[in-house]
């Protein structure tokens, strides 16, 4: 009866989404009725217009607990007339016609047929894994269906009982994950803070190996992470850096190779992990790395050993967008994105009176990021951005700390300087007729 009981109080908040109903002895009915505490009583429980099993109700509730505090995810088709500000697409690479024919122009076939242990490995495929550790500055080089599986997998097998891991507070849902299912200790460190590593680092147990955790460039903040003076620490305290290059990836480093190349640090980074859905503008990942680590993860690595391998098809797209990438075209198309980051920084800060510069998250990146809080404050300005023609996304609490709540937006090579006045206008209209007191 207990259950029933939460059940109702929930309905009580959310009523379009659970509703009670009660058919006791003494009706034929069912009816929306109190449930009486002296006679036998049958519940039916209902939610989205479907009667519910006890299993249903259960989820149905967590789903409503969502919809209390103003969190609740939903599946949306957003609007191809409206102008792009919340894609990872940075250079464009997506929609390019040069990269579409490239892959349109190569023969293949459709399915693997397998895992990689059994019949998903061609010699296409190892063709591509060596090309791309020669990209990337690495000995080895293995793919993954996802950023998010390499990250899992890495992180998950690698460190070892008795290692101690220790991981910037900013990092991937997907690093998180990978530690969770680990068999390593591990524990945050504060984002960016060396001083916060180091005391952390030298406080570390003594037995185990000691494994640092970062990202490159960071997804909601589009904060770059201090490599060169984490390599120093790494190497001081003998710990080994994994770094997650998913958004730094196309964008920076020669050819666009990445942050970890752009500054040389190849070497010095024991693992990075490329995520090929932000910048390259295709699907899957690569783990990069020694030799060895390789053929562990080929071992050990579940996620890998356990999925069916990318076809052959994206095979070839992975080797045509990181060529496209290296090419004149990669070239400008970065110093586009660069050109573009700089007037939005420079158009909303002209727009200080209505927005306040405190609110501009500091970032040289394609990521930029409006601090809008509240989370009902944040989808109002999302919700009027995207009715004057800009898709921009609402960045809720608990995805950010509560009253970190921001417009998460993304520029691309492709965004025209008049797009970015205009969406900076919009905004600015929004903050000025819609203080934070007032949602």
């Amino acid at each position: 009866m207990q259950c029933i009981q939460d059940i109702i109080a929930w309905s009580g908040k959310v009523a379009h989404c659970i509703s009670v109903y009660i058919r006791s002895r003494k009706h034929s009915r069912w009816a929306l009725r109190p449930i009486p505490d002296h006679y036998p009583v049958y519940v039916r429980l209902t939610a989205f217009g479907f009667v519910l099993g006890m299993m249903e109700v259960a989820l149905a509730t967590a789903v409503a607990k969502r919809d209390a505090d103003g969190s609740r995810r939903h599946l949306q088709v957003l609007s191809d007339d409206n102008v792009d500000f919340c894609s990872n697409d940075y250079l464009g690479f997506a929609r390019s016609r040069e990269l579409a024919d490239a892959i349109a122009s190569a023969p293949h076939g459709h399915g693997s047929t397998g895992s990689r242990l059994v019949t998903g490995t061609s010699q296409l495929h190892l063709d591509v894994e060596a090309e791309l550790a020669a990209f990337y500055g690495y000995p080895s080089a293995l793919v993954f269906n996802s950023g998010y599986l390499a990250n899992l997998s890495v992180l998950s097998a690698v460190p070892q009982p008795g290692d101690f891991v220790l991981y910037d507070e900013l990092v991937h849902n997907s690093c998180r994950e990978g530690l969770r299912l680990g068999r390593a200790t591990s524990a945050a460190f504060r984002h960016n803070d060396i001083e916060d590593l180091r005391a952390r680092l030298a406080s570390a147990p003594a037995t185990g190996n000691r494994v640092v955790v970062v990202e490159s460039v960071y997804s909601m903040d589009g904060h770059i992470a201090p490599l060169v003076a984490m390599v120093r620490l790494c190497r001081e305290f003998n710990a080994a850096l994994i770094v997650d290059e998913a958004h730094g990836v196309a964008v920076d480093g020669p050819q666009g190779a990445g942050v970890v190349r752009a500054l040389g640090l190849e070497k010095d980074v024991f693992c990075t992990v490329y995520t090929f859905g932000k910048g390259m503008g295709i699907h899957g990942a690569v783990v990069c790395g020694p030799l060895v680590l390789k053929e562990y993860l080929v071992n050990y690595a579940r996620p890998f050993v356990y999925s069916t391998s990318l076809p052959a098809s994206d095979m070839v797209t992975i080797r045509a967008a990181h060529a496209y990438c290296a090419s004149a075209a990669g070239d400008s198309a970065r110093r586009q994105l660069q050109s573009r980051v700089r007037r939005f920084r420079s158009r909303v800060r002209e727009n200080a009176v209505a927005i306040p510069p405190a609110s501009l998250l500091h970032s040289s990146t394609a990521i930029q990021g409006v601090v809008c809080p509240g989370n009902a404050r944040v989808l109002a300005a999302a919700a009027h951005l995207r009715t004057q023609g800009f898709n921009v996304v609402a960045i809720r609490a608990p995805t950010v700390p509560v009253h970190s709540e921001r417009l998460r937006i993304i520029l691309h090579a492709y965004n025209t300087d008049a797009e970015i006045d205009a969406l900076v206008q919009h905004l600015a209209a929004f903050f000025l007729k819609h203080p934070a007191s007032r949602l």
